[in-house]
This record gives C-alpha cells, structure tokens and sequence, in this order.
C-alpha cells in the first residue's frame, strides 16, 4: 500500500486545479491531466488550460444603523438598487419573450386588471371563431397561448354534452332560461322555425324598424347568415339558433297587430310568444351562462331591448346582469383596438357593448338597485360614425369616419349622452354608483351644452322628411325637455310661495313635451318605429299638465284650457295602456285625469270623450269620497277602499328615460305637493 501511494504522488502534482477549455465548451468532465488530459487525447483535441476569472466578490449585509437619520439614505440606497437590478432583470426577461413588453405592473386595476403606471390594463385577451375570452387573473396570465385558446374554448367545463335532445312543440310551457340552464337538457326547435318566405319578412321587418335604432347587428354579414341558414333551418349552429329567434320575436314586436295578421298570419301576441318560448330555449341549447359568443350576446341584448317594458323589474334587472357579467368576460368593458383584434370584431364589439350601458341604467332604475357598470370601470371607445359597407369581416384598413347622418346616427345620439349622464352624474364609491347630487342651476346648463353639442354635429344635417332623423329629433328634444321640467319641479317644490306664473311655465315646457309625442304619433313614416316611441312617452309632462288643469284659475281663458285637453285627448288615443293597464303609474294618471276633467272640463258642451267613460267605468269605486265615520257607510260603500297611493312613491316614469336621466342626474322622485296638498 505504501509504494501504490508513493507512485500516485507524481500524477497529483501534474493535475491542473481548473478544467481545460475543450471539455468546458463540450460540456464533458475533464480529469485535469497536464499537459493533455484523457478526453483531449482522445478526441485529439488542443487542450488549452485558462484559469477562469476571479469569482466576484459577495454584496456585504447592510450595516445596522441605530440612528433614524443616518438609516434613511441607506435605505433610499438599498431601494434604488433594487429597482435597477428589477428592471435589468425584467428587461431580459423581455428579451428572450417570457414577460409583455408592458413596463413595471402596479396592482390595483378595475375588475382584478393589473395596470402599468401608465394606466394601461394588462389583463389578456383571447379571440378567434368569433368566441373572445379577457383574463386578468394571476392564474391565467402565465398561461401559454395554447392553454388560453382551450380556456376561451370551454373554460373550466367540459362541453361535450351527452344530454338527449328533446321535441318539444309551440304548446310547450315556457323555460325559464337561467333555471333551465342550471338544470341541464336543450330541446329541439326545428317546429319553431319559420318557413323561408316568413323568416324573410322578419328579417325585412327587423331590418327596417329595429336595427336603424339598434345598429348592434352589421346588416350585410346577417343577412347573409339568414338566406343560408333560414333554407335548412336543422343546419344552425346553436349560436346562430338564438340570434334566429331574438330577430324574428323582435320583427314581431315592432309589428302592428293587422301587418302581423296580414303579412304572417299569426297575431301579435301568438307570434311574441312563440318566438320568445324559443329564444329563451335557443339560449340554454347554446350554453348561455358561459358563452363567449358575440352571436349569443347580440342576441340577448336584442332581446332584453324588446322586453323592457314587459319584464318583470326585478327578472329584467338578473338577466341584464348576466348580459353584463358576459360581456365583461369577453372584455368588452376595455377597448382592444391594438390588440390581435381585427378592425370588424373591434367595430361589432363597442356597438355591443354602449347598447349595455343604458339598459344596465334602466334596469337599475326600474328595480330600485345600483348599475352594475360604474363609469371608472370601462374604456370601451364609442363606435365610429360609418355605414355597415365601410366594414366588413377580413378588412385590414381602418374605416374613415364619415362627417353628417349616417346610419349610426340614432345611435350615435344616444351614446353621447348615456356617455356624458354616466361620466358626469355618477361617482363609483366603494359601496356602489351614487347619485352626485347638481343644483338646479348646474342642470340646467348642462342640458344646454349637451343639445348644443349634438345639435351641431348631428342634428343640423337631420331632414324631417326622413323618418329616421325625425324620431330622433322627437327622441333628444322630448327628453331634453324632461329632464329641465324635473329640475325645476324640484326646485319649485322646495319652495312654499310658488306662484301661477311659474306654475304657468312649468305646463308651458310639459306642452311642449306631449305635442312632441303627439307630433311622432301624428306622422305615418315612423309607424315602423312605434315601438321606440312608446318608450318615449313621458309620464312627467302629462301629470304635470292634468295637475295644472285641475288648479283653479291657472289657465286663464277658456281656450288655453280648451287646446289643452285636445292635446290631453289625443294622448290618451295614441297610449292606451293609459286606460287598458292596471299598474300604479296608470292608476295616478287615470285618477288625476278624472280629477282634472272634475274641476276644469271643456267649455263647449260635449258628451264625455271614450277615453274619460272608460276612465269613470274604472275608477268608480275609487273616486267615490270618504265616508265621514263608520255609520253613514252604508252598503253601498260597504267595499269601498281609498288608496294609499302616493305620487312621491310612483314617480319614476315607467319607460319614458330610456337614456338614463333619471339615473345620472339629480332628478329623483319629484314632489308634487306644491300643486295643492289637499290633492295628493
């Protein structure tokens, strides 16, 4: 043993410390032999020994400063450095494609979004096939584009749906579309659909009264889905099944009873009802609660339009929440112009999206709750002011945006000032939107500026023979005016010495607003837009003017009172759910109706017009007085119940803000005491 260690002795003293440069560029072990080491003699490659560079030297631990003043600038050192190795370190990250080139990320975004300081969202959006999906939790950020794509796909379900499809007829019970999702099952609707030559003439219908006001569908790429589709009707995508039916249940809401009967045979009401069994079906077949289909989400918007003012306030505002919750899914609540978008997906996309705006206001309105999209939550851009034919699928150029009308207009319009009531009347707390209170005089000039600003860029190209443009001049002025006779009720109302004059001048401007009702009605050319204009009508101009009428001596002369009821009768010809409804707001109007009729009729001596006999029939029990005590009511009183209604509580106008006034201004419930207390 002792000469083997003698003889080893030698080959340690020839043993390089550091392995030679061959094995170290060909990653293999070197044994450090010198001159040559085994692996170079066998390779018969130069073995070169180079010492490599001196290790650098370790960063010391910071000194443990006592003293306050001496610590801060160390620390201040310590930081900067940090910041600087964090942006050396992201910068090769960068570099090599593992992190978006967005700057440093500073948490704190709407709606999870990271967001640089730059105030860009980093939050990822995925799109293809017409599906979009926007993620910004931590979880999915990281993800690769393939694991993305599969989340956009199908989320975290698996949507190979084995559930049998069941046959169901017209005479069905209607599903209730959330409950029935949750419950699973899809049924077929092939005996829902229309024949080829009655789709067509929904579709036509749909075209020419619906999306003029709408524009959330582009007219040429539908069409062409319908000609195809409405053929073989077995052959639609469940996507395309729903928008099908929202078109053809919308075409029927915008029809008349006698061109439903004439063109399609069917009524009204048959065919509202039919079309919304199978809209409300056609959206479980396609998954609705986790869609991230465009086709699907336009579809449930159209809908939602429909029925606003047939809903349930409490169902409408759940299902204009799920729309909400959907699109902000697919991100449309931030705009993705620069993104991998193509110039069509982003134009359809802000057209969807600012439809979601004001049916989120009337919906929170109606049921008494909060808006579900607070201004400082989005950044979605309004769309362009172009035709459908300057877009379409594939183009790669962005489109010009045209100067005057174009068939945005309405649109466009009306997205101004939801836009403006949303950023200007509405502060996001951190218990929800809240109302910021104005004084009336604020009001009053904002209302100014705003038909100031759109008579300038839309309203002076309008022409008044195009059916279009006069319902939207009817549509801005009528709620213009709406909003200035809140403010100045409310501020009449908190005052105690409100003269006639003023009174006066308050059913002055309420004129106005029934004779721009009464002038949409009188045109023939708009009868196709019927539907919009019931949702103008303003329940705050005509209670004025019956509150007016029924004040002794406010109107002056005989005449004055006389044109008034014409305007009041010619209402009631044109709304007569006035008369046919039983709601509470129909029940005031009805009651201060006959009130007003009671204390100041027409002086020319005519029998009761249709609409007060109605009135009478309805109101009889109710407008009988009080009896004094329990004994002088006889059996004639003996049902009689005085209602409890209270102007104050019923205020709201049921359909007449559909651009949201009464939820971004300060215009709440008005009082109307001030007319005469002993009336209320």
């Amino acid at each position: 043993m002792p000469s083997l260690d003698l003889q080893r002795q030698p080959e340690r003293a020839s043993m390089s410390s550091f392995a030679c440069t061959s094995c170290v560029r060909r990653k293999v072990k070197c044994d450090r032999v010198l001159p040559v080491c085994s692996s170079c003699v066998k390779t018969k490659a130069e073995c070169v020994y180079r010492a490599p560079p001196p290790p650098q030297r370790r960063r010391r631990r910071p000194v443990q400063v006592s003293d306050p003043q001496r610590r801060a600038p160390l620390a201040a050192a310590e930081e900067s450095d940090l910041s600087t190795r964090l942006a050396q370190y992201e910068q090769i990250l960068q570099e090599h494609g593992l992190l978006p080139d967005s700057g440093v990320c500073v948490t704190g975004g709407v709606n999870g979004d990271t967001v640089t300081p730059d105030g860009a969202r980093n939050g990822r959006l995925i799109s293809g096939d017409g599906k979009s999906r926007y993620v910004s939790s931590s979880i999915w950020l990281d993800a690769d584009e393939a694991e993305l794509h599969e989340l956009a796909e199908h989320g975290n379900y698996d949507q190979n749906d084995d559930t049998p499809i069941e046959r169901t007829s017209p005479d069905s019970p209607p599903a209730d579309p959330i409950s029935a999702t949750l419950i699973g099952g899809t049924r077929s609707l092939s005996d829902f659909h229309p024949s080829h030559h009655d789709a067509h003439k929904l579709w036509m219908a749909h075209a020419n009264n619906v999306e003029p006001l709408c524009k959330i569908l582009h007219i040429p790429t539908t069409a062409k889905m319908i000609e195809q589709v409405t053929h073989q009707p077995v052959d639609a995508s469940k996507e395309d099944e729903c928008l099908l039916f929202a078109i053809y249940h919308f075409a029927a809401h915008s029809m008349s009873d006698e061109e439903c009967l004439l063109e399609l045979g069917q009524t009204r009401s048959g065919l509202l009802s039919k079309f919304s069994y199978a809209f409300r079906q056609a959206l479980v077949n396609a998954s609705w609660l986790r869609t991230t289909d465009m086709t699907v989400l336009q579809a449930l918007v159209l809908y939602l339009i429909a029925t606003r003012l047939t809903s349930d306030p409490h169902t409408y505002w759940i299902m204009t929440g799920v729309a909400v919750r959907i699109a902000q899914r697919m991100g449309l609540h931030h705009d993705r112009e620069d993104a991998e978008l193509s110039v069509f997906d982003v134009e359809m996309r802000r057209r969807l999206f600012w439809q979601l705006i004001p049916l989120d206001g009337y919906a929170a309105q109606v049921s008494g709750t909060g808006i579900s999209i607070p201004p400082n939550s989005w950044d979605t851009k309004q769309p362009r002011n172009i035709n459908d034919s300057q877009i379409w699928p594939g183009m790669t150029e962005k489109p010009v945006p045209q100067e005057g009308p174009t068939e945005m207009i309405f649109y466009l319009v009306k997205a101004q000032l939801s836009d403006l009531y949303n950023r200007t009347g509405v502060k996001a707390t951190t218990s929800g939107p809240t109302v910021d209170l104005k004084t009336g005089a604020e009001l009053d000039k904002m209302i100014d500026r705003v038909e100031g600003a759109i008579e300038i860029k839309y309203l002076r190209y309008c022409e008044l023979g195009n059916p279009l443009h006069f319902v939207l001049l009817g549509h801005v002025r009528s709620a213009a005016n709406s909003v200035r006779l809140r403010n100045r009720i409310s501020r009449l109302a908190a005052r105690t010495d409100a003269s006639d004059q003023e009174l006066r001048d308050l059913c002055v401007l309420a004129d106005k607003i029934l004779e721009t009702d009464n002038a949409l009605y009188r045109n023939p050319s708009v009868k196709g837009f019927r539907w919009k204009i019931e949702s103008l009508f303003i329940w705050d101009a005509l209670k004025c003017i019956l509150m007016g009428l029924s004040r002794p001596g406010l109107y002056v002369t005989a005449d004055e009172a006389n044109v008034t009821w014409d305007k009041v009768s010619e209402v009631y010809s044109n709304h007569f759910e006035i008369t046919e409804a039983r709601g509470a707001m129909q029940v005031i109007v009805g009651k201060a109706t006959l009130r007003a009729w009671n204390a100041n009729p027409p002086s020319l001596p005519i029998l009761d017009p249709m609409f007060i006999t109605r009135l009478r029939s309805r109101h009889e029990k109710t407008d009988n007085p009080r009896p004094l005590d329990a004994a002088s009511n006889g059996a004639a009183g003996a049902d009689y119940e005085e209602p409890t209604f209270s102007l104050d509580d019923y205020f709201c106008s049921s359909g007449g803000m559909d651009m949201n006034l009464d939820d971004y201004l300060n215009v709440g419930a008005t009082n109307w005491t001030f007319w005469d207390p002993s009336q209320i």
